[in-house]
């Protein structure tokens, strides 16, 4: 069982304070390079009191901007291996699954399936609403961002994984005794992180119900399936293919992708979509494929 990894290693509740703790201090260290580059390019003072959004676009290479930005999650992945090992005593494996291997057939398996429907997603929009679009594509810079993109963005997706349904998800289940806890805690601190994100202010707080959403979403799946490897396809997936397909003046990544949205899309519908569509339908299909049953115990019931 998944949660129950946790009652195998030293789990007491004050060592996740002091992990989080550490693994913050080492993201802080890896953005050193992001600030002291756009200190180099803008200088202290105007540094000092850029924006967030200002910050993405100063140093006027969006490739490197986005390694910049991805650069502290490796650093903060670091973070994570030390604390498991050696605050913990725990095993990368028995932090992911309770299976006795990572199964990368339901990795690659979310992966896809959540890549096909942003495809076909962006596909429609793209023909019925072709105004909205700009064609954004350039051959040198989309294969910069495809090199940067596809090594750091499943390091920065993954990192969250561990940290919210991994970390998080066995540290409060273990003390807690608890399947519902963690899974509330874990999906609405995974929403609400993403509060200062540029698109907050850009389209309303409205967007903070998608987030939230998709942090119960993953929560679910990780606990149905007793292990992580679903969420960890379908986030890196996610956010991979929204990275290389699609960008807007006001999303956290300004990309050099092959579409730039510059019109102001329905919040409400596109949280609708994926809270009242995506989500139950991969749900009930990733409940079909690998034969989920017990929802009930599984994600409200006590642990022994």
């Amino acid at each position: 069982m998944y949660i129950e990894n946790a009652f195998k290693v030293s789990a007491d509740w004050w060592r996740y304070i002091v992990g989080v703790t550490i693994i913050f201090i080492f993201t802080q260290i890896g953005s050193i390079p992001f600030i002291i580059a756009i200190i180099s390019k803008a200088g202290l003072e105007a540094a000092a009191s850029l924006e967030e959004t200002n910050m993405m676009t100063v140093l006027e290479n969006n490739n490197l901007t986005l390694f910049y930005f991805l650069f502290p999650f490796a650093i903060g992945f670091l973070g994570l291996l030390v604390v498991i090992k050696f605050l913990h005593k725990q095993s990368f494996l028995s932090l992911t699954t309770s299976r006795s291997k990572i199964d990368f057939s339901r990795l690659f398996t979310a992966f896809f399936c959540v890549s096909i429907i942003i495809c076909a997603n962006t596909f429609i929009y793209y023909f019925t609403s072709p105004e909205d679009y700009e064609f954004n594509f350039n051959m040198s810079s989309f294969l910069g961002l495809f090199a940067v993109a596809i090594v750091f963005i499943p390091i920065q997706t993954s990192l969250e994984e561990y940290i919210f349904r991994g970390y998080l998800m066995q540290g409060l289940g273990a003390n807690f005794k608890s399947r519902w806890i963690p899974l509330i805690l874990t999906s609405f601190s995974f929403g609400f992180l993403h509060f200062w994100n540029p698109e907050v202010s850009e389209l309303g707080y409205i967007i903070l119900v998608h987030y939230v959403a998709t942090g119960f979403f993953l929560g679910i799946i990780t606990l149905m399936d007793e292990g992580m490897e679903l969420a960890l396809g379908f986030h890196a997936g996610n956010n991979l293919l929204i990275a290389l397909l699609v960008t807007a003046d006001w999303t956290v990544f300004q990309t050099n992708s092959i579409l730039k949205f510059i019109s102001k899309p329905d919040v409400i519908t596109e949280t609708l979509f994926s809270v009242l569509l995506v989500y139950p339908l991969l749900l009930f299909y990733f409940s079909k494929k690998y034969k989920w049953s017990n929802w009930r115990e599984k994600l409200l019931g006590k642990i022994n």
